[in-house]
């Protein structure tokens, strides 16, 4: 197994970017993105996808490649990704796999359960549903059909319990009796590189990285898809509080602290998916000198 795949992760803000780069040049190699939002063309500000510049240094995969309208789960990315790798293998040794996203890391480190694909049908009719009873009612009926995963999902998330139930019933099944969490054998080797910083170090850099996507026209791009902000793509801090702004609910300033304090809790909720893992090594990323030394001495 002469493949590796070099999966570096942390939380938003963290300063995976920069070190991915400099990873995947040191190994004239290419990037594949792990982040879910990052794959929208449309949104480059609020995901902090990169740059221009910055894709001109390394070649990247899964940024901008769907539009706003598409529909797209971690399995379709579990399957598409590891073809690309497949792909990609064949030129390179090695790999670069970045983004903050958990379920994505997850799907192509170990794989994501067999779960059966929603056909259109039984798709439209859930989201009718959803649009017209509300989520309550729908929390209420997974619930009846499910309760085991009911206990456990997030009741807030409307993504997760329609998927649930659109399970149940296109299946009879229980969304539950799917997932059997094993992980998969994956035909190349993996090393897992993970970035963190002291609370406050990482807060400040998030409040900056806010303050820098409001320059760079964040509002203008939140206005530009605003007629969409009905779609799950959408359903991302940064946008949903611009949407805030822009309904009149809330006024620009409350919007932005709001981006800044939701992204300082989705960075402890990454966390706190990412400390369960002990496959990864934790450095603080400028520590990038011994980054590359534990990576060249597993490599060699």
């Amino acid at each position: 197994m002469n493949n590796t795949l070099i999966v570096l992760i942390g939380p938003t803000g963290v300063g995976k970017t920069e070190l991915s780069l400099s990873i995947a040049e040191h190994f004239n190699t290419c990037i594949v993105s792990s982040d879910s939002r990052q794959l929208y063309a449309n949104l480059k500000i609020g995901t902090a996808a990169p740059t221009p510049m910055q894709l001109a240094r390394v070649p990247h995969h899964f940024v901008g490649t769907l539009k706003l309208t598409d529909y797209y789960s971690a399995a379709q990315y579990e399957a598409e990704a590891l073809s690309k790798l497949s792909e990609l293998f064949q030129q390179h040794n090695v790999v670069v796999l970045t983004g903050g996203s958990m379920m994505y890391v997850d799907a192509i480190c170990k794989g994501i359960d067999d779960i059966p694909t929603v056909d259109k049908e039984t798709r439209e009719l859930m989201i009718r549903r959803y649009e017209e009873e509300g989520l309550e009612k729908l929390c209420a009926e997974l619930k009846l059909l499910d309760p085991e995963y009911y206990k456990i999902v997030d009741l807030k998330n409307p993504k997760r319990v329609i998927h649930a139930l659109e399970i149940c019933y296109m299946t009879g099944k229980t969304y539950t009796s799917f997932r059997t969490r094993s992980t998969k054998e994956r035909p190349f080797r993996i090393i897992k590189i993970g970035l963190t910083r002291e609370r406050e170090e990482l807060y400040e850099r998030i409040n900056r990285r806010v303050d820098e996507m409001m320059k760079e026209g964040l509002l203008e791009e939140a206005k530009s898809v605003y007629d969409y902000k009905q779609l799950n793509s959408l359903n991302t801090v940064g946008y949903k509080e611009m949407f805030k702004y822009l309904d009149g609910e809330w006024t620009l300033d409350f919007a932005i602290e709001k981006i800044k304090q939701n992204s300082r809790i989705y960075s402890r909720k990454q966390m706190t998916w990412f400390k369960r893992d002990a496959e990864i090594t934790w450095f603080h990323p400028d520590q990038k000198e011994e980054i590359m030394t534990h990576i060249n001495n597993l490599l060699s």
